[in-house]
């Protein structure tokens, strides 16, 4: 009996990790659309967010046009998940909602925190699956009352595919990320990024940090303002229902800074790109290494 009984937890633990695995995730969820202007809707949000024990880390005018707008929030369950995950598990840590007027309201949509769990933390999701459920569920929670519509877009894939994701053959992994500079060391790396991003150079200008001295990890969110080779060159070809995957991050681990490779990173957030319109942004990739490498001399 007890032997039997060990076997059918096996089976349903077996069973149910491929379930997980097999299941459909879109990148984006579309709330709905509010009578109320970007002000009135970010308020809307920050207090749904807030009431659920998220914190807002920062917010930005993406492409700096006021008619979009992103929130970028978080939960200390989420950070400390995150921290556990040593491959650069903390870029999973910020959440973001998107916000776009149009004519007399605004859209709201939100990135999928499965999608990007799956993404980002990859085979660890398992190991704090229990965890990850219940942040997700309560990102819903908090939003899915502003709106009538609550569906997923922007294309979808199984959580299996996500966690080795790559666009097409040859193109990088989450694994291969671009290194802008080693540092003498963590603190060191932290005062000039935090220093160049003051300054907003290479037209760029700091979203959001979030900081972890103790285990010498810092996350910054930027957004590229450069007129011709930042946000405005490559969200109106690729697409701008997806502002939720901006604003664009360095990770600084111990004393190296990288980023995720703008071949893997954009595709991953526009699944569903043709090579065709992917080759429009060609430059971008490289133009995002080059503003944020900046930030780290």
């Amino acid at each position: 009996m007890k032997k039997s009984i060990i076997l059918w937890i096996t089976i349903s633990l077996f069973l149910g990790n491929n379930w997980v695995k097999a299941q459909e995730l879109s990148p984006y969820i579309h709330i709905g659309d509010l009578s109320k202007t970007i002000e009135q809707t970010e308020i809307d949000v920050i207090k749904a967010l807030e009431g659920n024990g998220f914190e807002i880390l920062g917010q930005y005018h993406v492409q700096n046009s006021q008619s979009m707008k992103v929130i970028v929030y978080s939960r200390k369950d989420l950070q400390s998940i995150c921290l556990k995950v040593t491959d650069r598990g903390s870029l999973a840590a910020a959440l973001k909602v998107g916000l776009k007027a149009n004519g007399s309201s605004t859209s709201i949509s939100y990135l999928n925190p499965e999608y990007l769990f799956q993404a980002y933390l990859r085979d660890s999701y398992d190991k704090h699956s229990q965890g990850l459920t219940k942040i997700a569920a309560d990102v819903t929670a908090s939003l899915s009352p502003l709106g009538k519509d609550n569906k997923g877009f922007g294309g979808s894939m199984t959580a299996e595919n996500l966690r080795g994701y790559h666009y097409k053959i040859m193109m990088p992994y989450f694994t291969d990320p671009v290194e802008l500079k080693e540092f003498t060391s963590f603190e060191e790396g932290v005062r000039v990024i935090e220093k160049n991003l003051a300054a907003k150079k290479s037209s760029t200008e700091k979203v959001y940090s979030l900081i972890f001295k103790d285990e010498k990890i810092a996350v910054y969110g930027v957004a590229l303002f450069n007129e011709e080779a930042g946000e405005k060159s490559f969200l109106p070809i690729i697409g701008e229902d997806h502002l939720a995957a901006m604003p664009y991050e360095i990770i600084l681990q111990n004393k190296v800074a990288t980023i995720l490779h703008g071949r893997y990173r954009l595709a991953l957030h526009w699944p569903e790109l043709t090579m065709g319109t992917f080759m429009k942004i060609r430059s971008a990739p490289g133009d995002i290494e080059d503003a944020l490498e900046s930030l780290c001399e």
